[in-house]
């Protein structure tokens, strides 16, 4: 017989000091490919559409709130372990009778299927009050160890420093997400005591707890150790975001990309990559990008906050910003730079060239060493840029300035007036020419020295 309640809340527990960290940023908001860790586990707690998320958080952690608005928060004033940290929300959770799942907002990859997995095994008969998410390491972790009874249900979680050898050698562990019968929870809350070797309320002493009552406590499985990654330090970050852009990478060539060299590619959380795009080693992607289709994004080039339209080719050695569009069949070149700036179907900047808060229009060649000067120390001004114009090596475009379709700016030129359609801008001093000046010039030196 299975439970009828589908009412779910979850606790997500924040509380921890983090002091391995040594950082002025609450734990919980350091980030994960762009996404600080706590709004990852939001993302996939969300998926189940719960009735509550209640997050405990620590006195001083400025900034938790807000990322994790608009869910409710509930402070853990005194840190006295997990037990305490899940009584803290219960004035929150008060009248409620569904199910509460508690997890730890330092696991940020645990996914949904894997909480949902958890759900179904307390829902599994009337008998069963908890069930416990476990996994099984060749070599434990300093985590609790699961001691199972004989008919495949939990008898009691030991913790680490509370183990004896012979529990210390059981493979299978706590990893800190447990499903509880909300009904009952507050009551076994108040039975926990700090009879162990940290002094703190356990959660993990809520089996023994019900087990008292007759109430059994279940063990769901997980396979995937790489979903409850933890983050205690900044080596267990690199770790999980490690974990993080190898989920990535596979995605993006699941979805029909193709990535030279996957491990030299990092993607942000919300990266959009087309079908058949190629990308090249050494690539970096900040937050906001969306590729389109038939895209090539050669090697060490670093995106951020653009989108590029299909069949553009970027770089190699190219830096869009935000702000940047590109439309279909674009080129950026080696060592460009672009940033605010729209630029048209077919329009290039093969090579050495700055294009800031400026529209370019279809077709235009934007040459070899040139640049729009935007900003004059205290404001940015557009340059707007006709249809199939040409602009030159090493031209300087000084905004505000509209050079006219299908216009030439020689090379060399500095433009400070608006060009007309079709017009050529030549802007160069008289050429002056001595003869003989060198060979004087040099001998004098040599005289001299």
């Amino acid at each position: 017989m299975t439970t009828s309640s589908s009412k779910l809340a979850c606790v997500i527990l924040t509380a921890g000091q983090g002091k391995r960290m040594k950082s002025a940023t609450p734990k919980v908001l350091h980030e994960i490919a762009g996404r600080p860790m706590i709004n990852w586990l939001l993302r996939s707690v969300e998926a189940l559409s719960p009735d509550k998320i209640i997050v405990v958080t620590a006195p001083d952690a400025p900034g938790v709130g807000d990322a994790v608005f608009p869910h409710a928060t509930a402070v853990q004033k005194v840190p006295m372990g997990t037990g305490d940290a899940v009584r803290a929300a219960m004035p929150a959770l008060q009248g409620f009778d569904g199910d509460i799942l508690v997890l730890l907002g330092d696991m940020p990859l645990l996914s949904t299927g894997m909480m949902q997995g958890l759900i179904e095994a307390r829902r599994h008969d009337a008998q069963t009050g908890i069930a416990v998410l476990g996994v099984e390491y060749k070599t434990p972790p300093a985590f609790g160890r699961l001691v199972m009874n004989a008919d495949g249900t939990l008898n009691k979680i030991v913790e680490d420093k509370d183990a004896t050898p012979e529990q210390r050698a059981i493979k299978l562990c706590n990893t800190g997400a447990f499903c509880i019968d909300g009904t009952k929870l507050s009551g076994w809350l108040d039975k926990l005591q700090t009879n162990n070797a940290q002094g703190e309320y356990y959660i993990t002493d809520l089996p023994e707890i019900a087990a008292r009552e007759g109430i059994k406590t279940r063990v769901s499985i997980l396979y995937n150790a790489d979903e409850v990654a933890g983050v205690n330090s900044r080596a267990d970050l690199a770790v999980v975001e490690a974990i993080a852009q190898k989920n990535l990478r596979r995605a993006a060539m699941d979805n029909g990309a193709t990535l030279i060299d996957p491990s030299s590619v990092f993607f942000c959380h919300d990266t959009k990559i087309g079908r058949d795009v190629v990308i090249g080693p050494n690539v970096v992607f900040g937050p906001c990008v969306t590729v389109g289709d038939n895209v090539t994004i050669e090697a060490f080039c670093h995106i951020e906050g653009a989108r590029i339209d299909a069949g553009c080719t970027i770089g190699p050695f190219a830096r869009l910003r935000p702000g940047t569009h590109l439309w279909p069949k674009v080129k950026i070149g080696n060592f460009v730079e672009t940033k605010n700036v729209n630029m048209r179907d077919g329009a290039k900047a093969s090579h050495l060239a700055y294009i800031g808060d400026a529209d370019v229009g279809a077709g235009v060649n934007f040459s070899c060493g040139a640049i729009t000067a935007n900003y004059d120390g205290f404001e940015k001004f557009k340059t707007v840029i006709g249809d199939n114009a040409m602009v030159g090596s090493n031209v300087t475009l000084v905004a505000p300035v509209t050079v006219g379709k299908g216009a030439y700016i020689a090379a060399g030129a500095t433009v400070t007036k608006d060009v007309a359609d079709d017009a050529l801008y030549v802007e160069r001093a008289e050429p002056r020419m001595l003869a003989g000046w060198a060979a004087k010039f040099r001998a004098k030196k040599q005289k001299k020295s």
